[in-house]
């Protein structure tokens, strides 16, 4: 399972980041998130979909 993040889509709210610190990171100072692997570890995959869920702009995007 991955999971990427639209650069164009991020609005930087940083929801992500905050709810799944181990797997998103903040990319710059003004909230955007990027992930520093694609690849979601198992223990973490419920986690990553709850805040792929919760993105307002619906910029998080996972594959199985």
């Amino acid at each position: 399972m991955h999971a990427t993040i639209s650069a164009e889509r991020c609005q930087g709210h940083a929801l992500c980041a905050a709810a799944v610190p181990d797997f998103f990171e903040l990319s710059d100072d003004d909230g955007h998130s990027s992930v520093a692997s694609p690849r979601i570890p198992e223990n973490l995959r419920e986690a990553v979909r709850m805040a792929a869920a919760n993105c307002p702009e619906r910029a998080i995007t996972i594959s199985e």
